[in-house]
């Protein structure tokens, strides 16, 4: 049974029964014993710890964790302060100062724009090290799609920022029309092209604006 510690728990509490979490989790026992496993177990739902259903206003999706040693901290793209800066949250940063002047260089903890109701989600939530996607189709793109479905229950308005091409798969669960889309290339270094100009940030901050909503303060 997971405790995330706040409404999620009560939303959820029928997932961890479920054939396919109950498998998963028997292949996570094993991995974290037997290999290098990131992030930290305890750190594993810290995107859902961190934004409560309630809070979520904005949801950042990504891929699945960074897969080197002290990185992934389960929020995706970010990584806890002293971490030097990975290449695709280097150009997160370069897209955010260009779009918003926002000049984030000395921490990667992205903690404070998760605590105002960004939901930091990767699509695969755990990774072997130095293994990217290791942990894809074990279970966990189910989970998060759960998470989502259930965001797009939400009566307002929410902002879908999708990074690459696994977070544009989920695009189909988000049918809600009171909910926002915008799409973008993965940040990674391989395809930053199709992300650097995309203004996702004042886009987000301009349809909060719009709707009513509080926009975020991207500095960390």
């Amino acid at each position: 049974m997971v405790n995330i510690g706040n409404d999620w728990d009560e939303i959820l509490k029928d997932e961890w029964q479920k054939p396919y979490y109950k498998n998963l989790r028997s292949f996570l026992k094993e991995e974290y014993r037997t290999k290098k496993i990131y992030p930290k177990a305890e750190d594993i739902f810290a995107s859902l710890k961190n934004s409560s259903f309630a809070d979520t206003r904005v949801v950042i999706i990504g891929q699945d964790p960074y897969h080197g040693e002290n990185q992934a901290m389960g929020l995706c793209f970010s990584v806890k302060k002293g971490v030097p800066l990975p290449p695709s949250l280097k150009n997160i940063y370069k897209e955010m100062k260009e779009d918003v002047g926002v000049d984030n260089f000395s921490s990667g903890d992205l903690t404070p724009i998760a605590k105002q109701g960004v939901l930091l989600l990767n699509t695969t939530l755990t990774v072997r090290e130095g293994a990217p996607k290791s942990h894809a189709g074990k279970g966990w793109e189910i989970f998060t799609d759960r998470v989502i479905s259930e965001i797009n229950k939400k009566e307002t308005p929410v902002v879908f920022l999708l990074w690459g091409n696994d977070a544009k798969k989920k695009a189909k669960i988000i049918d809600n029309p009171i909910h926002f889309k915008y799409e973008a290339a993965h940040p990674s270094p391989l395809s930053v092209r199709g992300f650097l100009g995309c203004k996702h940030f004042s886009l987000c901050n301009e349809t909060l604006i719009a709707t009513g909503q509080k926009p975020i303060n991207w500095e960390v």
